[in-house]
């Protein structure tokens, strides 16, 4: 046990309301050892059957234990060590020798038989996961050890031993106790023990305080509260961050009352994680929504609502929010048009609706949106309007937001939902729209980091002035992001633009400028700086080094030795990725790249068969063989491989580039230029197509096109020469 936790049952002596509130909630089941009390599922020789493989649960001597498919395909019986979670599904957990902990596929639903429950289910109910897939049960991306365990247990030591590919983790309390969120509690206990004149002079010894003296006063005027004092310390959110957000560690051990980036990078509003509006998709734990509202701009915390020991609401239905947004004024159906008590006439049913993970487990947006079928239109994003009318269109949906709200306005100022998309999406003027949002500091910091990490793009003299601007952002997750845009820049210009991060206060973004300029020491002559950037290489290595059970971890490893030369260093690193996760696509590409830039053609060539016969659907993978044997001049078995990556993703715009002019080069320039035009119509301001098509449309007599298209360029690029003598030329 690491010293100076003491556990929660002493904190029960002097404050036992908050600990009998702790006592049985979801922090206190978060995990358990497994027992006839702990165990909710039925182990009664019950069998489950998952695309033709039956798993038994059964008990034998007081101990539980599953048959199910192992590492190989084959039924094996597994002793079940610990129970994970309680509501609305429980999982469970079995020990391997080495010490992992594997978190089952195959879980119990928890829910009442009325709501669905009481039975077995598997988490990937339409997907076959068999043995060889990356989110098998005993794979990596089951493994509760790096996946779970940090945000289970309290004051967690993961202890990866990367020489013996072993564990050895342990923690103080094996739930989320006391001193998860408010530290380690010795020195309180101390504290405790002195005569009150003592007490009073010094702190309480806690490494976090989360008292808040501040109330809420309603304004009658607006019908919303505002905060009497507002808030100076963002302790308690960053506190909350650490387990209800999707974040990455770059430290070892999360120091109790910091920032929660000092030690983990928060992950932005990417695509796949968060629809372009900012609603969540993939599980992303709150924290990343909640940055985004205007309930956190104003000084809500997350003990406003919820009561931090129990985890209840702290009211039930619109009672809670009426606390702070007058009823009379909102809980009325001049507000919401529905009908009083319906379930649309709940606040929660427009401005936090639900999506459904892991089957069963019903999540609340935190983003708090106000409903804009419009922008569903527009964007392809959900809203709550159609997500209950599920039989309407959203245009019914708008039409009648429309109806009852005539004179807003929203629909008139671009959105950041609009903005990001016409920046994900290759629009003209989406530069132009970008440059104005990020130079927009009233906007949320999380949404401002997203549309920074989309300039990469859109790289010019503008945009990099605004590079360079971000690059000195009072915010740190705006700074890191603008670091990775810089990546394409010359070698010289990003080397001015990030050198000042090399002394920068926080270490997440010395490390990742040491990163992105680890290839740039012939451009810095003062040894000074010199020795800053080493040192920020090194804090890189070793920010990988903490997630080494991991193949992304490695892969970063090869990627920093490639931009630095030290090819046997990269080559290590990307063949230690592949070795721990062999259908790791990214290494065996990044590894293929590697050799093909020492010449080594047959080694690249051999592993990027090796990933097209694992995973013969990686478009990337067939677009890179194609450029192998682009380089090696074999033109027709690069349009094989080239085709195949389009057919693979026939929207990405790079690909299709490629391939048109590799068209070209065979003589088979109409073919190429229809190819040019469907990329032109996905990503209209890419200036590689668009050079592309003027030149093709010049080569066969069509000037009229190449003129349209050359116009286009220059409204794309107008700070391009080059274009606008092209298009006076024509």
């Amino acid at each position: 046990m690491a010293e100076n936790f003491v556990g929660s049952e002493v904190c029960s002596e002097c404050h036992l309301k908050e600990y009998q509130q702790w006592k049985h909630s979801h922090h206190d089941l978060a995990m358990q050892h497994v027992s006839a009390e702990s165990i909710l599922g039925d182990f009664n020789n019950k069998t489950f059957n998952y695309f033709d493989i039956t798993s038994t649960f059964f008990n034998e001597q007081g101990k539980y234990f599953v048959e199910t498919d192992d590492a190989e395909g084959n039924l094996n019986k597994f002793e079940i060590k610990y129970t994970f979670g309680v509501y609305p599904l429980q999982q469970y957990l079995i020990e391997f020798s080495d010490g992992r902990l594997q978190a089952l596929s195959i879980a119990w639903d928890s829910r009442t038989e009325e709501e669905g429950g009481q039975r077995w289910f598997h988490l990937y109910p339409d997907n076959q996961i068999t043995f060889d897939d990356p989110l098998h049960w005993t794979k990596l991306n089951q493994n509760w050890n790096f996946m779970c365990a940090e945000c289970h247990s309290t004051n967690l030591e993961k202890n990866f031993d990367k020489a013996t590919n072993q564990y050895q983790t342990i923690w103080s309390e094996i739930d989320v106790g006391c001193e998860a969120c408010h530290g380690p509690g010795e020195s309180h206990i101390v504290w405790s023990k002195l005569e009150k004149s003592e007490r009073e002079t010094i702190t309480n010894g806690l490494a976090v305080n989360l008292e808040n003296d501040s109330t809420w006063i309603m304004n009658p005027s607006s019908g919303i509260a505002a905060r009497s004092l507002m808030r100076e310390s963002w302790n308690e959110i960053e506190t909350c961050a650490l387990c209800h957000s999707r974040r990455a560690a770059h430290q070892s051990k999360y120091n109790y009352g910091d920032k929660l980036i000092k030690s983990h990078v928060p992950a932005i509003l990417e695509q796949g994680l968060y629809h372009t509006d900012g609603q969540i998709d993939d599980e992303v734990f709150v924290y990343g929504s909640f940055l985004q509202s205007k309930m956190y701009q104003e000084g809500v915390t997350c003990s406003d609502c919820h009561n931090p020991h129990s985890l209840q609401l702290k009211a039930q239905d619109n009672n809670l929010c009426s606390s702070c947004h007058l009823a009379t004024k909102f809980d009325t159906p001049k507000h919401h048009f529905h009908s009083v008590g319906s379930e649309g006439a709940q606040c929660t049913a427009c401005h936090m609706p639900e999506k459904t993970y892991m089957s069963v487990d019903d999540r609340a947006d935190h983003s708090f949106p106000i409903p804009r079928p419009d922008l569903s239109i527009k964007l392809g994003v959900p809203n709550g309007c159609t997500q209950c009318h599920e039989n309407q269109s959203n245009q019914w949906a708008a039409d009648n937001i429309h109806k009852w709200y005539p004179h807003s306005t929203r629909k008139e100022v671009l959105s950041y939902g609009e903005v990001v998309h016409a920046g994900r999406q290759g629009h003209i003027g989406a530069s132009d729209l970008l440059t104005k949002f990020l130079n927009d500091t009233s906007q949320a910091a999380i949404k401002r980091a997203t549309a920074t990490a989309t300039l990469q793009g859109y790289l010019s003299p503008d945009t990099v002035s605004v590079i360079k601007t971000l690059l000195y952002d009072d915010n740190e997750l705006v700074r890191l992001n603008a670091i990775g845009v810089t990546d394409s820049l010359p070698a010289e210009l990003k080397t001015d633009l990030l050198i000042h991060l090399l002394s920068d206060d926080l270490n997440i973004i010395k490390i990742e400028a040491g990163r992105a300029l680890a290839g740039s020491r012939s451009f810095i002559k003062d040894s000074s700086i010199l020795g800053q950037l080493d040192s920020a290489i090194e804090g890189y290595i070793a920010s990988q080094h903490i997630n080494a059970e991991r193949p992304e971890a490695h892969a970063n490893l090869g990627a920093l030795y490639s931009r630095m030369q030290e090819f046997n260093k990269a080559e290590s690193a990307y063949k230690k990725a592949i070795e721990i996760d062999p259908t790791y696509a990214p290494a065996y590409i990044n590894l293929a790249d590697l050799y093909r830039a020492q010449n080594d053609d047959q080694k690249s060539r051999f592993y990027l068969n090796e990933i097209i016969n694992i995973q013969p659907e990686s478009g990337l993978a067939h677009h890179s063989l194609g450029l192998l044997y682009i380089r090696q001049q074999n033109l027709e078995s690069a349009l094989r491989s080239l085709r195949k990556s389009i057919e693979l993703e026939p929207n990405n715009t790079r690909f299709n580039y490629i391939y048109a002019i590799t068209l070209d080069a065979q003589g088979k320039t109409d073919q190429s230029i229809s190819i040019l035009e469907h990329a032109h119509e996905q990503r209209p301001a890419d200036r590689d197509v668009l050079y592309a098509l003027i030149n093709y449309h010049q080569k066969i007599g069509q000037n009229f096109k190449a003129k349209h298209y050359a116009k286009i360029l220059t409204q794309v690029s107008p700070w391009d020469q080059n274009a606008q003598l092209l298009l006076n030329t024509l």
